[in-house]
């Protein structure tokens, strides 16, 4: 995944937690948002990572990571052990979205998701011109992209209904990180969500 110290997505969601929070990153990278909530939110958490070179670069920076796949699930952790349970552009990489979404609920009191928002207008000219999307927030080529899935707000927001989470709140960003608040599903580049039950 995209880990960088310039995250618009970052922002939001080091404002959406407290000081002195526990926090699950899931698919942390180098533990950039982790090192982030640490040191302005005094945070206290753990980072999960499947790339070797993501853990290596977490642990380089002082963060607490366990090299582990997501498809395997949270087994490790009880019920209710952290405050937020982070799944920052990642969604679109998982195979099994529900189960992983239920975890992330039973062990955290809420799940925040940002994900690639594929209806965006970019990505819907780029697929009329018959290629799929190269952007800022898809930036892979189609052959070697680690994305499984391309869906849209709408959709993530039916697979919630469906799986009755409660959406918290909801922001969108556009590819310079600007808020979007009209036809965000058109406009909209990345989605950040709150989820809860």
């Amino acid at each position: 995944m995209i880990h960088t110290a310039e995250r618009a997505d970052f922002d939001l969601i080091a404002s959406w937690v407290k000081p002195n929070e526990r926090v699950l990153d899931l698919g942390c990278g180098d533990g950039s948002l982790l090192k982030r909530l640490i040191e302005e939110r005094g945070a206290y958490g753990y980072g999960i990572e499947r790339e070797e070179a993501g853990v290596q670069a977490a642990i380089a920076q002082g963060i607490n990571v366990i090299q582990g796949d997501l498809e395997q699930g949270l087994a490790g952790f009880d019920d209710g052990t952290f405050n937020h349970v982070v799944l920052s552009r990642t969604l679109q990489t998982v195979r099994h979205t529900e189960r992983l979404l239920t975890e992330m609920l039973r062990v955290g009191r809420e799940a925040v998701v940002s994900f690639p928002n594929f209806a965006y207008w970019k990505n819907r000219m780029a697929v009329m011109r018959g290629r799929m999307p190269v952007s800022e927030d898809l930036p892979y080529e189609w052959f070697d992209t680690p994305n499984l899935r391309f869906f849209t707000l709408l959709d993530f927001e039916s697979l919630c209904a469906k799986m009755q989470l409660v959406i918290r709140e909801r922001q969108v960003l556009d590819e310079s990180g600007r808020l979007i608040l009209e036809e965000p599903n058109f406009l909209g580049s990345l989605a950040v969500y709150r989820l809860g039950r």
